[in-house]
């Protein structure tokens, strides 16, 4: 009955790899699911050996436990699929050699093996970049590991522009270090005592400080690069297409929130957040109230032909921003013409990066830093 049980709990999580999720814990469980999907295939496996031993209930419990595990392995094979085109579907986009790296010994865009590796830590220098009366906006800096000047990648982290911080999801700002990137992960201004465009201001602050220090932090002033995170992608969107900053190369988007309007109008899940209100408390009111501040921080209100080359992933389960966003970025993107690559992972929930090493954070990880070796040449 123990085995049955244990399968039954299995069967249930699993289901998470392919169906959104309806409540907010259940989402946070939904990335552990989906991209660490190997811890639970080892379960499915021991539950299914243990059949060996037991007599009660034992076919119920293993039909249960092989639905989990093929469910556990969607992930995998899913990765697979969408890396056999990554290489074809980048270079078509950004030319031949664009995914190649000196020196990654043509590194494939997912692997089994990779999903178990560590990562290796820089660490990095606290830096007050800008001062308000009771208030000091500091960056996490995470000098290359490459000799010499090389390109900075400024970072704007999550958190619904009303929590978090610049330690979030630290693995990929050391992953970059030691690929030859300067990474500033910043923190700025959080609703709803600061409100749009309050962050972007920040934003800009950040890079004239870091041109201003360019020398001594070893930054190569011509070659600067947004990434934003949800709430910090509408930051880091919005900063891109509007402030024509010196040297800014490219815009990396993970899951941003591109048109608030229609955010607004469609809002999450209760269950998952409430969205609507974390909106008001960042635009300065609701739609209704202000609908030019929501059209005036809608990233895709800005995009045109100038605009610069832009990266966009997200995940299709995603359930706090819709990939519509994305989707309509990326049509926007098109529109004008602007080189752009879109990379979809089916399987995926909003967060899917925590882990660098799942299938989703593989494939992302590979085209971003294939994304950044292009537009910073």
């Amino acid at each position: 009955m123990t085995r049955l049980v244990i399968c039954i709990l299995l069967l249930l999580i699993s289901l998470l790899t392919v169906f959104k999720a309806f409540e907010y814990y259940i989402w946070m469980l939904t990335i552990v699911a989906a991209e660490f999907c190997w811890v639970f295939i080892i379960f499915c496996v021991i539950a299914l050996l243990s059949g060996f031993f037991t007599t009660k209930y034992q076919l119920a419990g293993t039909i249960t436990g092989f639905l989990a595990l093929i469910l556990f392995v969607t992930p995998i094979v899913r990765a697979y699929m969408v890396a056999g085109t990554l290489k074809q579907n980048f270079t078509a986009v950004f030319g031949l050699g664009s995914t190649i790296i000196k020196g990654d010994n043509n590194q494939p865009p997912f692997s089994i093996g990779n999903m178990f590796k560590g990562n290796k830590q820089v660490k990095p220098k606290q830096l007050t970049y800008k001062t308000y009366p009771g208030l000091y906006l500091t960056m996490d800096y995470f000098p290359t590991q490459v000799v010499g000047r090389r390109p900075c990648v400024v970072i704007v982290h999550g958190g619904s522009w009303n929590k978090g911080d610049n330690t979030q999801l630290p693995e990929l700002n050391s992953y970059l270090a030691t690929a030859g990137y300067n990474v500033a992960a910043i923190n700025y201004r959080l609703a709803p005592k600061y409100q749009t465009p309050a962050p972007v201001e920040d934003v800009h602050n950040a890079m004239v400080y870091l041109r201003k220090h360019a020398d001594e932090l070893h930054i190569d002033t011509n070659n600067f690069v947004l990434l934003g995170r949800s709430a910090g992608g509408q930051i880091a969107m919005l900063a891109a297409y509007t402030l024509h900053e010196p040297g800014l190369k490219g815009l990396i988007d993970y899951y941003g929130v591109a048109d608030m309007v229609w955010g607004y109008s469609i809002p999450a899940s209760p269950l998952i957040m409430d969205s609507r209100k974390v909106l008001v408390d960042y635009v300065g009111g609701t739609y209704q109230q202000v609908p030019d501040k929501f059209a005036a921080s809608s990233p895709i209100e800005y995009v045109n032909a100038q605009s610069v080359p832009t990266l966009i992933i997200h995940g299709s389960n995603d359930v706090l921003v819709s990939p519509i966003h994305s989707q309509k970025l990326a049509a926007r993107l098109t529109k004008f013409g602007v080189k752009h690559f879109y990379l979809k992972l089916p399987w995926a929930t909003h967060g899917f990066d925590f882990n660098l090493n799942g299938p989703g954070g593989q494939l992302a990880t590979y085209t971003v830093e294939r994304f950044l070796n292009v537009v910073t040449k």
